[in-house]
């Protein structure tokens, strides 16, 4: 099977939509011999916001640490390579290509979904790369995610709000039971969640399976010095750790208490001070992208894929304390179909009131007309565009180099955007 023959495989399982559930998942592990049994420590990450800047950062600290350290991430900007990682590298299209020949059989028999086919790929890749550290993010939820079929040694739970709630539950308990899910026994739990509903929760199953938790804002103390586009200095402040000064190339304080988590566990694990410093720093090389991410100057263009309601108030939060450095701001939006779209349109017009709506490159995406008459009834401005394509064209041609420009919504938007652009 040759690399694009597996892409033809792979993605036409979507059609299979999204089935929770472990039991397809441990029918592909178990036919090629159980590897997620042989993944080295296993660092298992859930939350609604902050994921990827806590696998990202911590992968490339563990990498500077000296271990072969595994990355597992969804979804993708522009490659399906980009999901699976060693040392940062992606994993090759042969190698794609040879698991999916290995795995065709059992995926099409078992009605596997593309999540649980690649989380298989991962775990077969990191399993034959000797993985001596596996940082594993969930792909939605946690108790019954692809993913949680790994007997962790520590889990990160950055942040707990609504999101996938026709999946998760309507209420932030129910949420939060489905993400706590992933811990284990004997696992080090570390989480800056703060809603007492939420951590609760985390409390008590940590309780009830003999894990041992640290809340970030009882067991730290983290301190913001300067957060600007595309930098944050920090300092964090713990029992037995003390890191004056901090850098990580992220847009926003809110990232602070995300790496701050990365850090705690890269502690535990054994990693140095030298080896923090020097993965935070490299964390874009792991494939931290598109988080307020300036990919163009005169005007400045942030791309973001926050996506759900908490996600795109702190991504305007922190633009608004930006905001007097700029003449004007014009938001480029897209958004799927299950997200609270008023209530990020709602976000989005305390820092513009003219909005651009698109379609996404995707069945589950809403209409830019459709997208467009909500904005509307918000009391925003409102552009519709046929394409991401004839949207790009009309910043370019209306936006002065002063004003900023934000694209957001979906991470389908953001990797058509890097696409046309050639970032």
């Amino acid at each position: 099977m040759k690399y694009q023959d597996a892409i033809d495989f792979l993605f036409p399982l979507h059609r299979f939509g999204m089935k929770p559930g472990l039991e397809r998942v441990l029918k592909l592990l178990d036919a090629v011999g159980e590897p997620q049994r042989r993944l080295g420590q296993v660092v298992h990450i859930a939350g609604t916001n902050g994921k990827g800047a806590v696998a990202s950062s911590l992968a490339a600290i563990c990498c500077a640490g000296g271990y072969r350290t595994g990355l597992y991430t969804s979804p993708h900007l522009l490659s399906y390579t980009e999901r699976i990682r060693i040392n940062g590298d992606m994993i090759s299209e042969s190698r794609v290509a040879e698991y999916c020949s290995v795995l065709e059989s059992t995926v099409t028999e078992g009605n596997a979904t593309f999540f649980e086919a690649t989380t298989a790929i991962a775990f077969m890749y990191f399993c034959e790369m000797q993985a001596e550290i596996s940082v594993i993010e969930t792909g939605m939820g946690g108790r019954l995610d692809a993913t949680n079929v790994v007997d962790p040694d520590h889990v990160i739970i950055p942040s707990i709000s609504e999101d996938h709630t026709i999946w998760l539950g309507d209420t932030i308990g129910e949420i939060a039971a489905e993400k706590a899910a992933i811990i284990k026994k004997g696992a080090s739990v570390y989480t800056a969640v703060e809603d007492p509903e939420a951590l609760e929760i985390i409390l008590d199953r940590a309780d009830a399976v003999g894990a041992r938790v640290r809340v970030l804002q009882e067991s730290a103390e983290c301190i913001v010095h300067g957060a600007g586009v595309g930098t944050l200095e920090f300092s964090l402040e713990a029992p037995g750790l003390s890191m004056k000064n901090l850098v990580a190339p992220v847009t926003g304080d809110f990232h602070a208490s995300n790496l701050s988590l990365a850090v705690l566990a890269a502690s535990e694990i054994g990693m140095d001070e030298s080896a923090i410093r020097q993965g935070l720093l490299s964390m874009r090389r792991f494939g931290y992208r598109a988080r307020l991410e300036r990919i163009s100057r005169q005007p400045d263009v942030l791309l973001d894929v926050s996506h759900n309601p908490a996600g795109v108030e702190k991504s305007v939060h922190t633009l608004c304390a930006m905001r007097g450095a700029y003449r004007n701001v014009v938001v480029l939006l897209g958004l799927v179909r299950d997200k609270e779209a008023g209530r990020i349109v709602r976000h989005l017009k305390t820092m513009t009131s003219h909005i651009i709506t698109v379609d996404l490159l995707t069945e589950r995406g809403m209409t830019a007309a459709e997208l467009g008459d909500l904005c509307r009834e918000e009391g925003a401005e409102v552009t519709v565009a046929a394409t991401v394509r004839e949207a790009l064209d009309i910043i370019e041609c209306t936006v002065e180099k002063d004003d900023l420009v934000l694209i957001t919504g979906s991470f389908y938007l953001a990797g058509e955007v890097l696409g046309l652009m050639g970032c």
